[in-house]
């Protein structure tokens, strides 16, 4: 009992924080349970995958009712991710552990890197009525008290972009927020709370995608993962009604320093 409800007070602050930063809680749950539970990496990515839905399912509904999520791009970029996971899906069993590790610190450095540097300006704001291409949109920014619109850029560059994001959720169960968030802010332009929020719309599709591949080898045990679950889904509904009040610099450092840390810990562990 007491394992379990450290597992639920664990993945609580994993899908608090993935839902603030869109990445899902999966991109927290491995490291949490394989270097702090000591839980074997293939049956941590198990459960972080069916976290993802679950950080999905708890944050989504509170972004769309603040109107963050730009569902027209979304649904076009999740085509190109479901393809990726499914390619990723197919090739996990084929990389070893210390490989994961490491392939996961890679992608997290980068994360990191994209993000604190990035701008903490829109890199184009414009009145909500002035955003009118078929995936350009709006959103009522609080702080600003005023409507925000943006117009998206380099799409064929995302969709590309989407779908290496995918092939990185089905090979780790990390949920492609890592990749994604980065990618819909710094190459496409959109302001950093809607690439979150959109991010956190569609990463449980991407992770159902490949969740039954998951079942199928047995790397999804009900007594972790339902535990697991349960907390993340009650952080991410926590943390989406934080994120219309947040700065877009706050967003953006916690981003890179939780996920520096994190990538500092797998790389180590992936060198043994």
């Amino acid at each position: 009992m007491l394992f379990e409800l450290a597992l639920i007070a664990a993945a609580a602050l994993a899908g608090l924080l993935g839902s603030m930063i869109g990445l899902g809680g999966g991109v927290f749950i491995v490291p949490l349970l394989t270097l702090l539970f000591g839980i074997d990496i293939r049956l941590a990515v198990g459960a972080s995958i069916v976290s993802v839905i679950a950080t999905s399912c708890g944050a989504a509904p509170g972004l769309l009712r603040a109107k963050l999520v730009n569902i027209r791009l979304a649904v076009v970029l999740e085509t190109a991710t479901v393809a990726g996971a499914l390619a990723g899906v197919a090739v996990s069993g084929l990389v070893g552990t210390g490989t994961l590790y490491i392939l996961f610190a890679c992608v997290l450095f980068y994360s990191a890197g994209a993000m604190f540097f990035g701008k903490d300006k829109f890199q184009e704001q414009l009145e909500g009525s002035a955003a009118t291409g078929r995936f350009d949109g709006h959103y009522h920014d609080k702080r600003l008290a005023r409507s925000v619109g943006y117009r998206v850029r380099a799409l064929s560059l995302g969709i590309a972009l989407m779908w290496l994001a995918g092939v990185l959720s089905g090979l780790l169960g990390i949920g492609s927020g890592v990749l994604k968030v980065p990618a819909m802010d710094r190459v496409m332009g959109l302001p950093i709370r809607v690439s979150t929020a959109t991010s956190n719309f569609m990463i449980g599709v991407t992770a159902a995608a490949g969740a039954g591949a998951y079942f199928a080898r047995g790397d999804v045990q009900g007594p972790l993962a339902a535990p697991v679950a349960l907390g993340v889904f009650a952080g991410a509904w926590a943390g989406s009604r934080l994120v219309p009040s947040l700065k877009a610099s706050t967003i953006r450092i916690v981003f890179s320093v939780v996920i520096a840390a994190v990538a500092v810990q797998m790389f180590l562990r992936g060198v043994g």
